[in-house]
């Protein structure tokens, strides 16, 4: 499974981005997506998640200006950032639990997870 990221970049505090990630491969299913950010000198941390079903969970941080949302494909999530702090400043990470997939020789494959590649976002005046 390939993940693909995109949709960072600079903004001034109070904007606004969306972050997009699809994923691609012969994949038969995929589990709960979400979103993770690393600061520079910091632990990688869980921004917000979507499960299966719909159900959404986020970050006391971002709660209220984020929004994490799943593509009717299931296969692309997308989040929604407003009114954005320079302390959403970081790299962002897609990724997804327990996906399964196809590999090239037709063998079926049930990993842990698979994450993209990491979108810069960087919130400044």
């Amino acid at each position: 499974v390939q993940l693909q990221a995109s949709g960072g970049g600079l903004v001034q505090p109070g904007g606004s981005l969306r972050l997009s990630c699809a994923a691609s491969g012969r994949i038969i299913s995929l589990n709960g997506m979400g979103w993770y950010r690393q600061a520079p000198g910091k632990q990688r941390e869980l921004v917000a998640a979507i499960a299966t079903g719909g159900t959404t969970n986020y970050a006391d941080s971002v709660k209220g200006r984020f929004t994490i949302s799943r593509g009717n494909d299931k296969n692309t999530v997308y989040l929604q950032m407003n009114s954005l702090k320079p302390g959403d400043t970081a790299v962002y990470y897609c990724h997804v639990d327990r996906p399964t997939y196809y590999t090239d020789s037709g063998d079926p494959v049930a990993a842990a997870h698979a994450w993209g590649q990491g979108t810069l976002v960087t919130v400044s005046s």
